[in-house]
This record gives structure tokens, sequence and C-alpha cells, in this order.
């Protein structure tokens, strides 16, 4: 029998968790929580297998929660099961633990499929997350470009300064017109607070432009 702790602030989705995993074999609800805090304090006294965990609750937020929960407990798995899809949720989640990753909605075999995975040792997150997960690590992989403050229009224009185009050898290059080029021009020195187009170029290629 897999043992679940429940940790939500609203009562209405802890009871309809309730009632979505009483039919489910082998699992039973041991302990609800409604705060982060109680969620760490039940953890020691309930000894549960699983742990389904919100992140947006008051006081000690949910990856707080799990931090603890996982550091003092180590046997004790979390799924985090929240509203949160945001990149920043979720690798802040993992990085404190957590061993899945569910958003509210999700269908019934697909959390009783994350807690049984999960209780097993395995990690599990769902379809959508997985995807912003794979994105999100793909993304940390490939080097930031120079200047990011920039925009890709200025970067470009940017590189052909130095390449010592002037501002109408640019404009022709570009399809743009030489008031247009200025503009940018005055954009990227301000922005990269080069006191005039001999440091922005100068910083353009110690940068590798």
């Amino acid at each position: 029998m897999i043992r679940i702790m429940v940790a939500d602030d609203h009562a209405g989705f802890r009871a309809g968790l309730r009632a979505l995993l009483a039919s489910a074999e082998g699992m039973e609800i041991a302990a609800e929580a409604a705060t982060g805090e109680q969620a760490v304090a039940l953890v020691g006294s309930v000894q549960p297998d699983v742990v389904l965990m919100d992140l947006a609750m008051p006081g000690m937020g949910g990856v707080a929660a799990i931090e603890r929960i996982v550091r003092d407990h180590p046997h004790v798995r979390v799924i985090a099961l929240t509203m949160s899809a945001d990149d920043g949720s979720v690798v802040a989640a993992i990085r404190a633990g957590a061993r899945g990753y569910l958003l509210k909605g999700a269908r019934k075999a697909e959390i009783v499929r994350a807690v049984q995975a999960v209780a097993d040792g395995e990690a599990l997150f769902g379809p959508e997350i997985a995807v912003r997960l794979a994105g999100y690590l793909a993304g940390a992989g490939r080097p930031e470009p120079p200047f990011p403050e920039l925009s890709p229009r200025e970067r470009e224009i940017l590189g052909l300064m130095a390449a010592r185009l002037g501002n109408s050898q640019i404009a022709e290059r570009l399809g743009l017109s030489q008031k247009t080029v200025r503009n940018h021009v005055s954009a990227i020195l301000g922005k990269l607070r080069a006191a005039d187009r001999a440091e922005a170029i100068m910083l353009a290629r110690e940068a590798g432009l």
C-alpha cells in the first residue's frame, strides 16, 4: 500500500484528490496538510511514501517544503502537483528534490502512474512539463550571445560597425534608411555605455563580433 500525503492550501482540491485516489488500487491518503510548515511537521509522524505538494501555499512555499522534506526524510518521494508551469518553478522544484511534476488538471491515470513510478524510485513528469524541461535544458546548453541587452538587429549593426562599415554602407547592406541606422547606432551606444562609435567598435571586437 502506497501511503500518500497531500499538501495543498485549498480544502476543495484536497477533497477532490482524495476522492480521485480513493478508488486507486494499492494507495491510501495517509494525511493532508494545508501549508508547507504543516507538511514538514507531519512527514516525520505519518511517514508517507509519496507527498503530492502544491508550490503556491501561504507561509513556507512548496519548494522550501520539498527541500526540507527531502533533506530530513530522503526515503520520502515528492511530486509537485501545481498550477505553476513556468520554467523557473519546474527547475526550482527539481533542484529542491522533487521526483515528479504534474499540473493540476492531470487525469487520474496520469496521477496514479506518477505516484506508482515515484514510489518505485523513478522520476516522472507530465507531458507538458517534460517538453518545457527539455527546452530549458537545451537552451541552458547554448552560449549566450554577446551583448544580450541589444536586439538582434542592433547586434547585426554593431557587427557591421566592427567591420568598419559606415552608416550609409550599413543602410545599403540591410535595406534600411540612413536615419534608421543612425537611430540604431545611438541606441547601441547608449546600451553599451560607449562614449562614441570607436569605443563601441572596440567592445564589439573584444566580444568576437
